[in-house]
């Protein structure tokens, strides 16, 4: 617990008042507001630092998963809920693989219509895509299934899990028309375990930077065991807490090849990360969620999403069949950042249309402190695979992982290309598309970068003795994995 010490002049001025307890009540309202709508050398507070102001003088600091809780889902002031936020696209803060080119989903659609061909061809099937984003990911994979006429009489239904209202409104004018003509079924969730379980309907779920904006803990490994590290103001010393150790300012573990630029330091920020003084009930559940974490040696910091975990458990049941009448068939393709260990220090920020201007992320953006303007800008974290395919359970196979540009390759993105070149009626659009390929296969970019997971139910209905391309390779050398 920690023990908060407020000597802030209007603490000592409220004491001396001896009026009735509304008047006490009201000054003490009005002093709070005044200290948390202050202006210091850091620039105005934005919305959601106000709330960790009055959260952290209440409770103590806070962890880095409810302060990326804050920043990317509060309900009025959240990143993803505010609706000023023009958060992908050429437009917006960053630009994803499917809004550079319509060949990543048309070849995520190619994977899963051979998945539900090779097992269930006679049973209909849904989509369900977790943070669809502004929707052009699932309108280029229908593009393809609209195209192949034994596909299209199976679709039934496109089940999106989104909270954010502008985004749900965006991602309804984009699928209007395909839904329509198709007269499909279109339903949106507030959380993944919302949607429901269906053993008579395939199921194919896609999930594209999905994971890496679930909340993380970061813990620390003492010789008293893990340790979470909170966040606390770096100028306000009536808050009591420990500081980590200096010689623990980030992880020991192996980086990886999508590691980012290191983060500047964070001594310009109004924030500073702290050590609990003693274990938190978090850290010591998600130290224990791997048993890869219980080889790290002391001195280890790492970034662990439970939100991931359970999502990952949540996509297995979806999908997954034990074998009994009541069991699930289905497939999923998880894409994102991420290698098969966990890291202790991807957490970054990235902007573009925040107050002061900059725009952050990779190759031409900048990277800047991870208390950024905090609800004004993206926040992500690179996704441990190697615990989600621990967290997966019995009933489903984990195939790969394979880097992007790998995956694209192997699926045919060249081919697939080629075709499109030649259909393009100007130098300029074939221009466009050439490069926009470039960028999703480039090994030293998003080729390099992204991961891709593939699941798939264990139901053994059709010829599955020859592997599942193009995870075959991976499969067939996979080693240990280390943390």
């Amino acid at each position: 617990m920690f023990r908060l010490s407020h000597t802030n002049s209007f603490s000592r001025a409220l004491r001396g008042w001896s009026s009735q307890t509304s008047c006490l009540a009201q000054c003490r309202r009005h002093a709070q507001q005044s200290a948390l709508t202050r202006v210091d050398a850091f620039g105005p507070l934005t919305e959601i630092e106000k709330i960790m102001m009055g959260s952290i003088r209440a409770t103590g600091p806070l962890s880095f998963a409810t302060y990326m809780q804050l920043c990317l889902s509060h309900p009025v002031h959240g990143y993803y809920m505010n609706p000023k936020h023009a958060v992908f696209g050429t437009r917006g803060d960053f630009t994803t693989s499917p809004e550079i080119s319509q060949v990543f989903g048309e070849l995520m659609a190619v994977w899963m219509l051979e998945q539900w061909m090779t097992t269930t061809p006679s049973m209909p099937f849904r989509i369900v895509e977790l943070g669809p984003g502004r929707g052009t990911l699932m309108d280029d994979i229908l593009r393809v299934f609209r195209q192949l006429p034994a596909a299209r009489a199976k679709l039934t239904s496109i089940h999106l899990v989104e909270t954010s209202p502008a985004m749900r409104t965006l991602q309804g004018s984009k699928l209007l028309s395909s839904v329509q003509n198709n007269s499909l079924k279109l339903v949106w969730y507030d959380a993944l375990d919302e949607v429901p379980r269906s053993r008579d309907t395939y199921t194919m779920l896609v999930a594209h930077e999905f994971f890496d904006a679930l909340p993380v803990h970061v813990i620390e490994k003492t010789p008293r065991g893990w340790h979470e590290v909170l966040i606390a103001p770096s100028t306000d010393h009536s808050i009591r807490y420990t500081t980590p150790d200096p010689g623990s300012t980030g992880s020991v573990l192996p980086t990886s090849s999508s590691s980012i630029p290191p983060k500047p330091p964070t001594s310009s920020s109004r924030w500073t990360p702290v050590l609990s003084p003693t274990p938190t009930a978090s850290a010591a559940l998600l130290g224990n969620a791997s048993p890869r974490f219980s080889k790290l040696p002391v001195g280890s910091r790492i970034e662990v999403s439970g939100a991931g975990v359970k999502s990952a458990r949540s996509v297995a049941d979806l999908i997954g069949s034990d074998g009994g009448e009541e069991s699930a068939s289905g497939c999923a393709l998880i894409v994102d950042y991420g290698a098969e260990h966990a890291v202790g220090n991807s957490l970054r920020v990235r902007c573009s249309l925040c107050s002061c201007g900059l725009w952050i992320g990779f190759k031409d953006h900048k990277i800047v402190d991870i208390f950024h303007r905090p609800g004004e800008c993206d926040i992500t974290a690179n996704v441990d695979f190697a615990l989600l395919k621990e967290s997966l359970g019995p009933h489903v196979t984990p195939l790969g992982t394979l880097r992007q540009g790998e995956f694209l390759n192997r699926m045919g993105i060249q081919l697939r290309t080629a075709s499109l070149i030649r259909a393009a009626t100007t130098p300029e659009r074939r221009k466009v598309i050439e490069e926009g390929v470039n960028r999703l296969v480039d090994p030293l970019g998003m080729g390099g970068q992204y991961a891709v997971l593939g699941i798939t139910s264990n139901k053994k209905v059709g010829p599955r003795d020859q592997g599942v391309w193009p995870f075959v390779d991976v499969e067939a050398s996979a080693s240990s994995t280390q943390a």
